[in-house]
């Protein structure tokens, strides 16, 4: 019987990894804000308080792990907590980053011509990367920018 009850235990204990893994299987991954309004929690479910509302749909985050039905974020300045997953889009998105303007290109070389300069802060649909470059459509303003001025591209 104690033998029963420590083989018991045991297996517990081997198991609980394999559990907790399997909630984080696909992550990270890139996700962006489909609610006009979003509340950012600190713990996974409404019991918990609300840290940040966001009120930028579009904006991409960062989706590190999983709990049920919600999703720990990192959003680009690297504040991390919990958005209810119905929140939440896998349509990608990117945000342009940096200091200075970021140009917007006709394809994607600098010596391509000039189309936008996009300020920091600006969110676009994102469509295919290559070498370097992606695609972005900022309400219809179709262009290429760096890869390295926006987050949301490229691997989570």
């Amino acid at each position: 019987m104690i033998r029963n009850a420590i083989l018991a235990a045991l297996a517990a204990v081997v198991l609980l990894p394999v559990g907790a893994h399997a909630q984080d299987t696909g992550v990270p991954y890139w996700a962006s804000l489909a609610a006009e309004e979003a509340n950012m929690r600190v713990g996974a479910g409404e019991q918990f308080p609300i840290e940040w509302v966001y009120e930028r749909p579009g904006l991409p985050l960062k989706v590190i792990r999983r709990h049920q039905g919600w999703r720990l974020v990192q959003e680009p300045d690297g504040t991390q907590g919990w958005i209810f997953s119905g929140l939440l889009s896998d349509k990608r998105t990117a945000i342009v980053t940096g200091q200075d303007l970021a140009p917007m290109r006709e394809s994607g070389s600098d010596q391509a011509q000039l189309r936008w300069n996009l300020e920091p802060g600006v969110i676009g649909d994102l469509g295919q990367c290559a070498v370097d470059w992606c695609e972005l459509d900022v309400e219809g303003h179709r262009g290429w920018v760096e890869q390295d001025r926006l987050w949301g591209a490229g691997e989570p």
